[in-house]
This record gives C-alpha cells, sequence and structure tokens, in this order.
C-alpha cells in the first residue's frame, strides 16, 4: 500500500534530549578551543585532557540554556508543543504518515461495482458513481482510492444504510455509523475542543489513528438532515451540516484543522456517504458540496430478488426460500410499507429456525 503524509506536524528524534544536546555542544565547544590553541585534538571526555581544555562551570551553564532553548524552539516549530505528552505519543503513531488501499485494477474495479450492483439494484446511481470513481482512481494512477462524498437521498427502509455497510466490507473498510439525530452527533464527527465537558478526537480521527490507513474508514452519516445543533456552557452553538463542510470540500479537507487536537491533518482520503429521507431540509452549502442522489422506493420485485439472492448467500432451503417470498407476497401490510428491515429480519428469522437444534421428545 502507498503511503502519503497526513498529518501537519515535525516529529522530534525521541532520543534527542537535552542532555543529547549538552554533549554535542559540549564536544562542539572543546574542538573550538582546540583549534585555537592549535594543539592536537583531544579524547572528548575531559578526564585526562589539557587543562586548558577543560570546560568552565559559567560555560557549562551557558551550554546548559543553550540545550534548553534549542529544545523549546524545536518543539514549537514541530507544531506539537500545545499538546500533552500523551496526546503527543499518540500522534507519533503518524510519524510515517498513512497507508492508503488502492484498487490494483480497472477489472477490480468492475468486479467490486458488479457485485454491489448484483445486491442491490435499485441502488444503481449511487453504485455508478462509485465504480466510475474506482476506475478513475486507477486510469490516473493515484496513490489510492478517493471517492466523492455521496448524499443518498430517499424514503426511508431502502437500504441507504446497509449499502453504504455494504460497500465498506467490499473494500475491507471498517464502516463507523453516526446517527444525526444523536445529541452528540457533530461532536462525533469532527470532535470537541478541550473546554467542553468530555472533550475528545472526532471518531474518523480516531479510526485513522486505529487503522494507520487514510482512505480505510468509511464514515455513514445517517439521516443528516435531522441534525440538532448543540450549544456549549458559554452559549456557543455547533451544528453538524457546519462541521460536514470543510471536511466535504476537496481543497479544505486536505489541510483539516481538527478542533480536539488543533493540527491539520489530510482528510481528504476519507469515504462519506451520508443518508437523508428528505434533503430538502438541508443548507445550500451542504448540497452544493455533495449534490443528492435521488432513490427510488423499493418495489415488491426489488425486495422478493434481494430475499432470494441473500436467502441463497445464508444457504436458507428451497422450501425455507419459497416460504419467505410467500410471506412477503401476501403480507396484509401495503407495499410501499415493506422495507429492507423487513425482509432481513425475515432472513434472520428463517435462518434461525432452519438452524435450530432437533428437539427429541421421549414418551412417557
Amino acid at each position: 500500500m502507498s503511503r502519503v503524509p497526513f498529518i501537519e506536524a515535525r516529529f522530534l528524534d525521541p532520543d534527542e534530549t537535552r542532555i543529547h544536546i549538552e554533549h554535542r555542544l559540549l564536544n562542539h565547544q572543546r574542538k573550538l578551543r582546540e583549534a585555537r590553541l592549535t594543539c592536537p585534538k583531544s579524547d572528548p571526555d575531559p578526564e585526562g585532557a589539557d587543562p586548558k581544555l577543560l570546560i568552565g562551570e559559567q560555560t557549562t551553564r551557558a551550554i546548559t540554556r543553550r540545550a534548553k532553548r534549542l529544545l523549546e524552539r524545536r518543539e514549537a516549530a514541530s507544531g506539537l508543543s500545545h499538546l500533552k505528552r500523551e496526546d503527543r505519543e499518540r500522534l507519533g503513531a503518524l510519524r510515517e504518515g498513512v497507508a492508503l488501499v488502492a484498487i490494483t485494477s480497472e477489472h477490480r474495479a468492475d468486479e467490486l461495482a458488479a457485485s454491489l450492483h448484483v445486491e442491490m439494484p435499485w441502488m444503481a446511481p449511487a453504485t455508478e458513481i462509485v465504480w466510475q470513481a474506482m476506475r478513475r482512481s486507477v486510469r490516473e494512477g493515484w496513490p489510492g482510492l478517493r471517492l466523492p462524498p455521496l448524499l443518498l437521498d430517499g424514503p426511508p427502509g431502502i437500504g441507504k444504510s446497509h449499502w453504504a455497510r455494504r460497500l465498506g466490507a467490499l473494500l475491507s473498510a471498517p464502516v463507523t455509523v453516526i446517527e444525526a439525530t444523536g445529541e452528540s452527533a457533530s461532536f462525533g464527527v469532527v470532535g470537541s475542543q478541550r473546554g467542553w465537558g468530555g472533550a475528545h478526537p472526532g471518531r474518523p480521527i480516531e479510526t485513522v489513528l486505529q487503522t494507520l490507513v487514510g482512505n480505510h474508514p468509511v464514515i455513514v452519516v445517517d439521516e443528516v438532515e435531522k441534525a440538532g445543533t448543540i450549544t456549549s456552557n458559554r452559549g456557543t452553538a455547533y451544528g453538524l451540516t457546519e462541521g460536514l463542510l470543510p471536511l466535504l470540500e476537496p481543497l479544505s479537507a486536505r489541510r483539516w484543522s481538527c478542533p480536539h487536537y488543533q493540527v491539520k491533518f489530510d482528510m481528504s482520503w476519507v469515504i462519506w456517504v451520508m443518508t437523508s429521507n428528505d434533503c430538502s431540509r438541508l443548507p445550500a452549502p451542504l448540497l452544493s458540496r455533495c449534490p443528492p442522489l435521488r432513490l427510488q422506493a423499493l418495489t415488491l420485485t426489488d425486495l422478493i430478488g434481494f430475499a432470494r439472492r441473500q436467502g441463497g448467500a445464508r444457504g436458507l432451503s428451497e422450501t425455507a426460500l419459497a416460504t419467505l417470498v410467500e410471506a412477503l407476497e401476501g403480507a396484509p401490510m401495503r407495499p410501499h410499507r415493506l422495507s429492507l428491515r423487513t425482509v432481513i429480519r425475515l432472513l434472520d428469522r428463517a435462518a434461525d429456525l432452519q438452524n435450530a437444534p432437533t428437539r427429541h421428545y421421549c414418551a412417557g
């Protein structure tokens, strides 16, 4: 896998302590004295050296102060001096950058897209964008796979979140689902500044730190149009959509400033999938960065096809599949109320019944 820089920071050599800097400065001072005295180079150890080369106490104190200032300036130039030691150590994992997962060939892109389309053909508009992006990443020689942020808009129960999870599974990527209706959804995405109660980094950063892969996290923001606004004790309001804007814009995402660490990260490789039931409630800036993909309601044919494919993959018998299809066709509920969640629950129930241990009863 290719590696790219992920954090705008300079990491100091962990062995570069004040003592090591002092030692180098002392040796340099002795060499200067040797040159002035035109004497042969002496052992850097002062014991047994020419008395004229010994470093006095005043010079030693000056060297100590100089070493301290040098170390402080290096830490300030690193961009991490404002952080606690444990935070600096944790971010040290990013010293060598992060890996990027790449699509090996356009043929492999075709295979992945075909698998996704066969499983959920009604999600063709979203699968088409992913397919073209995968092929483009190969054709243009990108160091890794980069997908544009997706906004899946459509009625509830058509499998928008399920499609995103399947995408992550096909890419062998961890999937993080953030419910926009949650009280702390905005903090879950971008993190919170120190000073807020329970301050923490956002889950995208957390995922990258755990995997050290820049484009592996698939972040699913579910029902993004229902996100509320959080107000701090100081009266500062913070909304999810406002926090998402710089992460969805490629240029700003490359140098995104984390509110928690107050360090810039390259978040442009993260895969974003947002879902909504009514995108008209979303602000125009978000829609301009991420045009919605309009998806239609599922038909009974779609649901039966999904049930047959998934049932076959789970090893359900023909009898179990026929019973499941019959239940869908004869459901008393109106067709538009049937959802992918209903089918998945029926599949789970059928699998449990088929795999349940046989009970044996003894005649009394």
